[in-house]
């Protein structure tokens, strides 16, 4: 017979050997240089546009930079499709035949996803941010406690102000019995960050989808 908190016990340490949290690490390791580009590449492009509106010149760049933001969500949107495996509706509805040049570049400009994937772009940003500092921080505290049995006599990793010296615990390792401890929290901690991740990893394609689809 199994018993309920059985099954939850076993279902908080399977996280680590799931690949699909693994997918979701490096997803979110990426979307912080992926942010950083994205930000740079439509801020500075649409920042010349608009400047150079007045000798028209910044019509041709606007519409370069319309068409890349558009290209780049779409990037996007194929991430979370084919990497993090979610449904996602599509972009934009199916033209008709008969439509001209023009009459596509209207309905591409009033259509909400168009502005809607540029928000998504320039929030990207930030997001990819804090979403690496968390995962950064997690997995490097993690590994500091796995690796204490190893290290914990190296005074130089511990230095006044708590754990390594970064103040993130106020605990002074001196002996194995304690570093034994520390690196039984720190196993405990990977799957705690294994289910973060996901977490982030799914608050991600929420967003994804509200801002990518029909």
């Amino acid at each position: 017979m199994t018993y309920p908190t059985q099954t939850a016990g076993w279902n908080f340490f399977r996280v680590m050997g799931s690949v699909k949290a693994y997918r979701n690490l490096i997803y979110l390791l990426a979307a912080f240089p992926l942010g950083i580009f994205y930000f740079v590449f439509l801020i500075s492009g649409l920042s010349t546009g608009i400047s150079l509106l007045i000798v028209w010149v910044g019509i041709p760049i606007l519409l370069l930079v319309g068409a890349g933001w558009w290209l780049l969500a779409s990037f996007e949107r194929m991430l979370v499709v084919y990497w993090l495996k979610e449904d996602m509706p599509a972009m934009t509805r199916a033209s008709h035949n008969e439509e001209n040049l023009w009459m596509r570049l209207i309905k591409h400009i009033t259509h909400p996803v168009t502005w809607k994937s540029l928000l998504y772009l320039i929030l990207k940003f930030p997001l990819g941010i804090a979403s690496f500092m968390i995962v950064i921080t997690l997995a490097s505290l993690t590994l500091a406690l796995l690796s204490t049995p190893f290290t914990y006599d190296a005074h130089q990793f511990f230095q006044d102000g708590g754990f390594l010296g970064l103040g993130v615990l106020d605990w002074n390792i001196d002996s194995m019995q304690d570093a034994l401890l520390a690196a039984l929290i720190g196993l405990l901690l990977w799957p705690v960050t294994l289910h973060v991740i996901n977490g982030l990893v799914w608050l991600h394609a929420r967003f994804a989808r509200l801002m990518l689809s029909v």
